[in-house]
């Protein structure tokens, strides 16, 4: 079993982004089962305009057909990093990550939790992602033949209390696709990351944006596989491309098993005895 992650430099159009991903499909090792990850944003990276112009009801449009014919296609497990899907209010949408199992049925779907209302010191300046989407509100954990998935969306990664839940729930792989600035992700993106696999011991699989985006965005790329010792398994600092690495369930067992971190947590017994 392997784990891919695919770094792009999506646009705000979808045709140029689907062709570009149908490219780097084409370049996925031979071997199966897979678990690919697209990052996010993949189907559509650009301003409120563009993104809704491309949104889909959940289950139901062109683009989620074309992912799922991908997924059956290349005969791969899929996580679409994010896209946008319409919500019961008109003007508001989802960050909706979606997983197409080797059949292309899709077997789960998480609405982004928490949403980038920040100011960073880059060409862009203001993000405000609650002007177009709103937050989700429910985790989401889903069995596969990797193990369980946990899923989260890019700012997720900053609330450690959302991994321990997914782990809790039973993750052994946290899924991180994003869009990190190349401000914040050249400061916190790889110490974040290792952070979450060391504290659950699970495996992060993080595919990322990467360069110039339309509206001054810009990304820092980076895409990572970590194992559950936080050791670096694959990394692709710049550019367009794939990464792969072995899913190795004996190394999450031993590590699991020496050091059983999850069954020493004490908090919330603490918190029980002084309610």
């Amino acid at each position: 079993m392997e784990l891919v992650a695919l770094q792009l430099n999506a646009s705000d159009h979808w045709p140029v982004n689907q062709a570009k991903i149908a490219a780097l499909l084409e370049r996925l090792p031979a071997s199966r089962p897979l678990l690919v990850q697209l990052p996010e944003n993949a189907v559509v990276f650009g301003n409120r305009q563009a993104v809704q112009a491309v949104a889909e009801p959940l289950g139901n449009g062109p683009v989620q057909d074309c992912l799922a014919q991908w997924a059956r296609q290349y005969g791969i497990w899929l996580v679409v990093g994010s896209m946008p899907t319409q919500t019961e209010q008109s003007d508001k949408l989802h960050t909706s990550c979606l997983v197409f199992n080797d059949k292309g049925e899709r077997v789960a779907c998480y609405h982004k939790l928490h949403l980038f209302d920040v100011d960073v010191a880059d060409g862009h300046g203001r993000y405000r992602e609650s002007d177009t989407f709103s937050p989700g509100h429910e985790l989401c954990v889903v069995d596969s033949p990797f193990g369980r998935l946990g899923l989260s969306v890019c700012y997720d990664l900053r609330f450690p209390e959302l991994y321990r839940a997914l782990r809790e729930q039973g993750a052994d792989i946290l899924l991180v696709p994003a869009a990190f600035t190349r401000v914040t992700g050249k400061a916190h993106w790889l110490p974040l990351l290792q952070a979450r696999a060391i504290e659950n011991q699970c495996y992060v699989l993080a595919a990322a944006q990467v360069g110039e985006h339309a509206g001054g965005r810009q990304t820092w790329g980076h895409s990572v596989i970590l194992d559950p010792w936080g050791d670096i398994q694959a990394c692709l600092p710049n550019g367009e491309g794939l990464i792969v690495a072995p899913l190795e369930q004996h190394r999450l067992d031993s590590i699991r098993r020496q050091m059983p971190v999850a069954q020493h947590a004490r908090l919330r017994a603490v918190w029980r005895d002084n309610e």
